[in-house]
C-alpha cells in the first residue's frame, strides 16, 4: 500500500463517528485540563474558579446545589466555599425560603478574580492559536462553531 493510500484510509477511519468522538473527547479534555492548570493562577484553584463561574452565571446557590452541579460531595464543596468566603470572593446568607439552608453568592472581588482568570485562559489559548497556520485557524473556527451547535442540542 502506498503512503498516500494509507493516509487516505487513516483519514477515512478518523471521520467515522466513533473514532471522531474519541478524538474530540480526548482533545477537549486535554485542552480543558491545560486551561484549568495553566491559567488559573495562584489566587484561586480550578475548583474555586468553577464555583465562581457557576455563581456568576446562575446567581446565588445552595451548597447542595453547587455540590450537585460539580459532582462532588457536600464536605468538598463546603471546603471550596469556605476558602472563597475567607478570601472575600463569595458570601453566605440565609436562604430566603428555608432557614436551614445557606445561599452562597459571588462578590465584586470574586467577579474581578474570575474575570482575571478568564482573561488568563483566553490569553493562554490565543498564544497557542497564534502559532497556527491561517488554514488551521479557519479549521478551528469552523470546528468551534460546530461544537457549540452540537452542545446546544
Amino acid at each position: 500500500m502506498t503512503p498516500a493510500r494509507a493516509s487516505e484510509l487513516a483519514t477515512k477511519d478518523s471521520i467515522q463517528p466513533d473514532t471522531l468522538a474519541i478524538e474530540l473527547r480526548t482533545a477537549v479534555m486535554r485542552t480543558s485540563r491545560r486551561l484549568r492548570v495553566e491559567a488559573t493562577g495562584d489566587v484561586i484553584t480550578p475548583g474555586q474558579y468553577t464555583v465562581l463561574a457557576l455563581l456568576d452565571g446562575n446567581g446565588p446557590q445552595t451548597l447542595r446545589g453547587l455540590a450537585e452541579s460539580e459532582h462532588v460531595q457536600a464536605p468538598s464543596m463546603t471546603r471550596i466555599v469556605n476558602a472563597l468566603v475567607e478570601q472575600r470572593f463569595a458570601t453566605r446568607s440565609a436562604h430566603p425560603d428555608d432557614g436551614r439552608q445557606v445561599h452562597v453568592d459571588i462578590t465584586d472581588a470574586g467577579r474581578a478574580v474570575l474575570a482575571e482568570a478568564r482573561d488568563q485562559r483566553t490569553a493562554w489559548l490565543a498564544q497557542r492559536v497564534a502559532g497556527l497556520s491561517e488554514e488551521d485557524r479557519e479549521t478551528l473556527s469552523r470546528a468551534a462553531h460546530i461544537m457549540q451547535e452540537m452542545s446546544g442540542k
